[in-house]
Order: structure tokens, then sequence, then C-alpha cells
């Protein structure tokens, strides 16, 4: 279902319909030159990431606004696409330069409801000290200004008006509306009614009761204008439905009119339907008493209902109420729940069936006489734990990513517990490996077992001393992680015996080694490196590529 239309000609503005200017006789404020950025900077110069500025950035440079101010502003300019389409016009947020120094452009928004008037972004620009008549009227009189006649510099008609922004009783800054008349003819129901809540909205912003105070952001998914619009009397009767809003009703199983009926006992009905218990917040936005959203579902649909209670004038005079057909959203997010349950009950059943072969292979270990078979299958159930443990760790993540520094503490852990070296040693973890996906945490964790195994098992392994000579009692064995931008190095230490003369990596026929350099060489891609230190004992090395968006959020840049 598209949004409620209307027809309108294609705007014909010319380029440079920024830089448009207003003749000084009729009051308005010249437009800020195509281009032209504060203090002839360019864009990118207004701010310290290398790109177009914000609002935050453009206050803080040239104006005196307090973080307070900004938090309202910021809370408009993210609820103002609501002012445009009702408007049908384009929306400029200025705020006055410190030290009587003009205006500056602090923020824009462009109508889905009509034609715009500026093709050129003006964020940044300024208006300069005596070319903001407009602007500094609406200021200094704290009111609407609509007494600017339309202006023809491009070509195309465009009315301009000013609304204060209001905050405890200051203006603190300035929007302006132009309007493109050039589909100017007879206005349908439909638009007299988006101009009447345009017109109401404007006067809340200009005495200060919009945006509401303690309401939470717009969420992006909230209904739009175009999506369907009722708007409510003070009593909570419907005085105007679009015809979207229509259709969304008659999906919930509605077969009356809704014009003339009032909204709350309405809702309740088509809530009966359903077997959840009727929500009271749902009845206060169906009434439009409390700025929220809602969702009502019955007869197989759902309905997303946003209240904005219109108060002008310090007296409630009703409300608009924003409508959304929300069903096949609803159904994919409900799919992709169910997927990710199913997703996380698979990786819990597959951790369950690894424990059990390890305990079996465990029980079978123990039967055999041959230390060496004996030998090879404890190692087999160590491997079988890693794997295990990996899987536990997705059962319960949301997604596909594994908090790898849980898992590197449960596989050091439970290479400690079963070391079986007569030399005690507590290895010990520093660093972070932060999150990794999936199919990098699996072959790591196995990785980082093998490893910590031959450390704890070969790198402790001294000859019978000689008499007179004091056996060694204690060694440690260091896991160190480094999380780079791009990579992640991994690297176990310890301090035992060291490396024979003759060990190369490639050519040992040792398992274990052989399945460390299959899984970062050849499946992760990374490099390994097993080296004797100076100081004695052996360093492996691992480092492994990994991606930009896998990286811990508290080192993102």
């Amino acid at each position: 279902m598209g949004p409620d239309r209307f027809p309108q000609r294609a705007a014909r503005v010319k380029p440079g319909a920024g830089g448009r200017t207003r003749p000084a006789d009729r009051g308005g404020p010249r437009r800020p030159e195509r281009g032209r950025w504060l203090a002839g900077e360019s864009a990118a110069a207004g701010c310290d990431y290398g790109c177009v500025p914000t609002l935050t950035d453009l206050a803080s440079r040239h104006t005196n606004l307090t973080s307070a101010d900004l938090e309202c502003l910021h809370a408009l300019v993210s609820d103002w696409q609501l002012l445009a389409d009702l408007s049908f016009a384009d929306l400029i947020l200025w705020a006055p330069v410190r030290d009587g120094g003009g205006w500056v452009a602090l923020a824009q928004m462009r109508p889905t409801t009509g034609p715009t008037s500026f093709q050129d972004d003006v964020v940044g620009t300024m208006a300069e000290p005596g070319d903001g008549a407009l602007l500094d009227t609406a200021r200094d009189e704290r009111r609407i200004w609509r007494e600017s006649d339309p202006d023809w510099t491009t070509g195309v008609p465009v009315r301009a008006e000013t609304i204060p922004v209001t905050r405890e009783g200051r203006v603190i800054a300035v929007i302006e509306r132009n309007t493109n008349l050039n589909s100017a003819r007879t206005p349908s129901r439909l638009e007299l009614t988006y101009l009447q809540g345009a017109d109401d909205l404007a006067r809340m912003v200009a005495e200060g009761t919009f945006p509401f105070g303690g309401e939470e952001a717009t969420l992006v998914r909230s209904p739009r204008v175009g999506d369907g619009l009722l708007r409510l009397g003070r009593a909570g009767r419907v005085t105007y439905a679009s015809p979207n809003a229509l259709s969304a009703f008659r999906r919930l199983g509605l077969a009356t009119d809704l014009m003339g009926a009032e909204l709350g006992p309405v809702v309740a009905k088509l809530c009966a339907t359903c077997a959840a218990p009727l929500d009271e917040s749902l009845m206060l936005v169906a009434y439009g008493r409390v700025p929220r959203d809602a969702e009502i579902e019955g007869n197989g649909s759902i309905v997303q209902l946003r209240s904005i209670p219109l108060i002008v004038g310090g007296s409630r005079t009703g409300a608009l109420i924003l409508v959304r057909d929300v069903t096949e959203l609803r159904r994919r997010e409900r799919e992709l729940m169910t997927k990710d349950a199913t997703i996380r009950e698979i990786h819990h059943r597959v951790k369950n069936n690894l424990q059990t072969v390890a305990a079996l292979l465990r029980l079978q270990a123990r039967r055999l006489r041959g230390p060496e078979a004996r030998a090879a299958l404890e190692d087999a159930v160590r491997r079988v734990g890693s794997i295990a443990i990996v899987h536990e760790t997705l059962s319960h993540a949301p997604d596909e990513i594994v908090a790898f520094d849980e898992v590197a503490d449960r596989v050091v852990m439970m290479a400690s517990e079963v070391a079986g070296t007569e030399i005690q040693v507590a290895p010990k973890l520093t660093g972070t490996f932060g999150p990794l996906p999936a199919y990098v945490a699996m072959p790591l964790a196995l990785v980082l077992t093998e490893l910590l195994q031959n450390a704890l098992q070969h790198g402790f392994a001294y000859p019978e001393p000689a008499s007179g000579e004091t056996k060694r009692s204690t060694g440690s064995v260091e896991v160190s992680a480094v999380r780079g931008p791009d990579r992640l190095t991994v690297v176990v230490v310890d301090d035992g015996v060291g490396l024979p003369d003759d060990f190369d990596p490639e050519s040992s026929s040792s398992l274990g080694l052989q399945i460390v350099r299959t899984l970062v060489v050849g499946e992760l891609g990374g490099k390994l490196e097993i080296t004797p230190r100076p100081e004695g004992g052996t360093q492996a090395l691992v480092d492994l590529p990994v991606q930009e968006d896998e990286r811990p959020k508290d080192q993102e840049g």
C-alpha cells in the first residue's frame, strides 16, 4: 500500500535555488549563496571527522546554545519530517550566531509529500546580519511570521514563513518553512487536513510544547504521514480519516465508517477478537492523550498507531493519529526470531551430542591398558570439548558472533585441569580476543586447545635430575591476545625445556601441530610461527585476519 496521494506537478527549481535573493522591500532573509560555507570553509572543514558538519558541530562552533538547547533541537530534528510532510514544505533550522553575527543553518528537511524548494543542501551556510529580517522578526516578536509575498527569483513561486523554536520561554532557533507554490490549486480534503495539522504543530513549536518533553526519539519504523492519518477532535472522535488509514482499519475487521466514531471504543472492539488482554496504553493512544506508539492486532493483521496530541494555546484541541499496516513487517520479524531460536537450539543439541561423544571416549580411554592409545583418546576428548564450548556459547548468542574471551577462559581452565604434568603450572590469559564470527571461533578454539596442551604436555617434560640436583616444581604458560583494526594476534609462551635443535614445524609428525597448521594457514588464512625463546621455553604465534565490523566496540574508531 503506497502513501496517501494527491495530484501534484514536478518542481521546476533552477540550479542554485538555495542562493536566491529575496527583495529587500519584502523583508525576507537573503538566501545563503550556493556553496558559500561559513568563514569561507568547505563543508568538511566544519567537522572534526572530515565530513559534512553535524548540528552539534555547527552549534558548538558558531552559537551560544547550551547542551539543553541542543538536546531540544535534536529532539525537534528527529521528528520534524512530520511537520515537513504535513506542510508540503522544506524546513531549514536557523540558529543565531554568537555576538550578533547573523544566522547559521543547522539542519534541513525536504518533504516527501510535495516538491522541494531546494535542490542543494544549505546546512552550514550563513545569513549575514541584516539579511535575515524574517528570522529576526520571528525571534524578536516570538510569533509565526507569514506576511511575506511569494518569491519568484528562480522562476518558481516559493512562499517563506518562519516559526520560532521556543524552550523555557526563550527562542533558541527559528524554522524557515519554504513552500513550493508551483503546483498551487484548490486543495483537497486530505491536503486541508494536512495543512491544519501542520499549523497546529507549528504553533506548538512556537509555544514550546513540541517536541514533547521526555519523549524518546522517534523510531525509524514509526508511521509516516503518507502511511495513513486520522484527525481526532477534542472528545476523541474521528473528524477525518485518510484512505490509507481507513484501509488499515478495514484489514483489522472494521465494517463501519470511521468518520464521527469515537476511536477508543472502535479499537477496543477490534482488540476483543484477539486472545491477548487489552493494553491500557493502547487506549491512551487511541484517544490521542499521550505521545506514544502502540499496535492493534486483529483479523490476522497488525496496525501500528502513533499518537500526537495537539495542545494549542494551553488547551487540548485534539490529536493526530498516524496509522501504518505492519502486518508483513511483523510476520518477517517473527520468522527471523523463529529462525534464530532454531539455530540456537541446534547449537545446544550439537553441544549435548559432543559432550556425549567426549564422555564415551573418556570411558573407552579408562578401559585401555596401552598408554599411547589412552593418551590419543584423551587428546580427542579435549578437542571435542573445545568445540563443544563454542557451540554452547553460540546457543546463548543472538547471532553467529562469539564472545571469544569467555571461550578462551574456559579452554585455558580445561587445559590446566587435565594437564597431567608433575610440575605445577597455572596458565595465564591476558589481552582481549573480542567478538569473533562462528567460522573463526570454532577453529581458533581448537588451535588454542592444541597449543596449550602441547605447552603443558611437552614444554615441561624434564628428564630426571642428576643426584644432588633439585627437581623443578613450578612453571608458567601465558596466552596473550592483541586485537588490532584488521588482525588478531595470539601468542602462547612457556618457560619450559624449549624446542629440540632439529625441530621443524612444517615437517613435524605431531598430530596436534598438523591440526594447528591446517586450521591456521589453510582454513583461517593466517600465519603460524613456533620459535624458541632466548630466555628459555617456546613461543607459538598465531596471526589471523579479522574484519573491521568484528572488532570490539570499545576499540572502534
